[in-house]
């Protein structure tokens, strides 16, 4: 199926991350033009190469953002103008937890840090791509939630950073309703654990180096434990294999396109089956 995406404007927030890679590819691959949204732009930069190597159709730029400040992303949004025109499509993939804690031991900081970046950068990208969508009367919004926003046992440890998520879930749906009749259309991802390929494949900023590789361990040892059945909280999953950034971005770009025209307000799962509602 042709998506009808070829040279259509694309926003990725937190491009550098396991997930962002994988949505910066495959929508480069696709045939639309990226800007790779992050901190790390050195990384953004290494995956803008990458695309350029593989002679995939849409050109990647990566712009160094903060979406925690307001004028960091309205500097990205204008980048976005002088090197492809107006955005069509908008993914807020940033977003993380500060650190796993129990929530009696949650201190101030990582309390503000999960705000900002998971609630905050959300808002701050929309309200930054609206006149381009609004005025237009098209364009597609998808927001990167997670199933910690869903399943109690999927935020243990995380219980903060599965409320701001509950908080993304909401706002998507309020934000669709407002907008569908101004022809935008906003939608809603909620990943399980998903894995990358190869450890290198994650920024040195993103949770897999902070935290999650002593937690889970690296991608060949996660895979083994799944196959052994003693992955934590994966083993058990309908579908049993390792979700991977390409699972998340193959979704998002048929919620990208007018090929789901008919479609907003919804949040879907994509995590093996851990979810059903």
């Amino acid at each position: 199926m042709d998506l009808l995406l070829k040279g259509k404007t694309a926003i990725i927030t937190g491009g550098s991350g396991g997930i962002g890679r994988g949505l910066v590819l495959e929508f480069a691959r696709e045939g639309l033009n990226v800007v790779s949204a992050s901190r790390d732009v050195k990384t953004g930069e290494q995956i803008a190469k990458q695309a350029e190597d593989e002679g995939l159709a849409g050109q990647v730029i990566a712009v160094a953002t903060d979406v925690t400040d307001p004028a960091s992303v309205e500097a990205m949004v204008e980048r976005t103008h002088q090197a492809f025109g107006p955005v069509d499509v908008l993914v807020n993939n940033a977003g993380g937890v500060a650190a796993p804690s129990e929530f009696e031991k949650l201190d101030p900081a990582s309390r503000k840090w999960e705000i900002a970046l998971n609630v905050d950068g959300v808002v701050n990208c929309c309200q930054a791509v609206s006149a381009d969508m609004l005025s237009r009367q098209t364009g597609s919004i998808i927001n990167i939630s997670s199933n910690s926003s869903l399943l109690g046992e999927a935020a243990a440890n995380i219980v903060h950073y599965g409320g701001v998520k509950g908080f993304v879930n909401s706002f998507s749906k309020g934000l669709a309703w407002e907008w569908a009749k101004q022809g935008v259309r906003v939608n809603n991802i909620c990943p399980g654990w998903i894995v990358p390929r190869d450890e290198n494949d994650v920024g040195e900023g993103s949770f897999w180096h902070r935290f999650g590789f002593d937690t889970m361990g690296k991608p060949d040892a996660m895979e083994q434990a799944l196959q052994d059945g003693t992955l934590y909280n994966m083993s058990g999953l309908p579908i049993p294999r390792l979700g991977r950034p390409q699972d998340i971005a193959w979704l998002a770009l048929f919620l990208a396109s007018e090929r789901s025209g008919y479609i907003t307000g919804q949040l879907i799962s994509v995590s093996g089956g851990a979810w059903m509602p």
